[in-house]
C-alpha cells in the first residue's frame, strides 16, 4: 500500500520521533510504500530512515523551494512547481493518507484532504495519529464542527483517530484488505 505521511520536517524531541520511527518501521516491515515530503531533514528524515531501513520503498514529493532538502536516496522524487500541486501529488500517489505532528504546513494538508474527501473528491482512508496527545485540540474541535452541523458526514467517515502506529496501521490494513 503506499501510504502517505504528513508531518514536520522540524528537529523533534523523543516524545514525537520514537513512535514515528517505530510507525515508520512497521510500514516497512509490512512491504508499503512512504509516500512523503521528500524532505531530508527533523522528523521527516527519521520516518523516512525507518522505512528504508525496514524494507519498505520512499516516494517523495518535494517543492522547487525546498528541493536543496530532498532525499537524494529515494526510490522516487518529485519535484512540483508549488505546495498546491506537491499536495494534489502526494494524494494522487497515495491509497492512504496518516497525518502526523506537525505545523502550519501539516495543519493545511489535514484540512484540505478532509474537505477533498468531504466534497467526495477522494475516498482514501485519513488517520490521524495522535501521538502524546499533540491532536486532542483539534479533535475536540472537530467534534463540535459534527455536532453543531458543519460536517456534512459523520466524523468517522471522514477521519480516524489513533493513538499509535499500530492501532493506525491495523485500521488501514483492515480498510484495504490485507488482513
Amino acid at each position: 500500500m503506499n501510504i502517505c505521511v504528513f508531518l514536520s520536517a522540524a528537529d523533534l524531541d523523543d516524545r514525537y520521533t520514537r513512535p514515528a520511527r517505530e510507525f515508520a518501521e512497521l510500514l516497512g516491515r509490512g512491504g508499503h510504500t512512504l509516500v512523503w515530503g521528500g524532505s531530508e531533514s527533523g522528523l521527516m528524515k527519521v520516518v523516512a530512515d525507518g522505512v528504508q531501513e525496514s524494507g519498505g520503498r520512499l516516494v517523495g514529493v518535494s517543492v522547487d523551494f525546498l528541493a536543496a532538502h530532498a532525499r537524494r536516496d529515494a526510490d522516487e522524487m518529485v519535484i512540483a512547481r508549488d505546495l498546491a500541486e506537491r499536495k494534489a501529488l502526494l494524494l494522487e500517489k497515495a491509497d492512504a493518507v496518516v497525518i502526523m505532528v506537525g505545523g502550519a504546513g501539516t495543519l493545511d494538508e489535514a484540512t484540505e484532504i478532509l474537505e477533498l474527501k468531504k466534497h467526495g473528491k477522494h475516498d482514501k482512508p485519513v488517520v490521524l495519529l495522535n501521538t502524546a496527545g499533540f491532536y486532542d485540540g483539534l479533535h475536540q474541535q472537530l467534534l463540535r464542527m459534527e455536532e453543531e452541523g458543519f460536517l456534512p458526514l459523520p466524523l468517522t467517515e471522514l477521519m480516524f483517530f489513533a493513538t499509535d502506529g499500530v492501532g493506525a496501521l491495523a485500521y488501514l490494513e483492515e480498510w484495504s484488505g490485507i488482513r
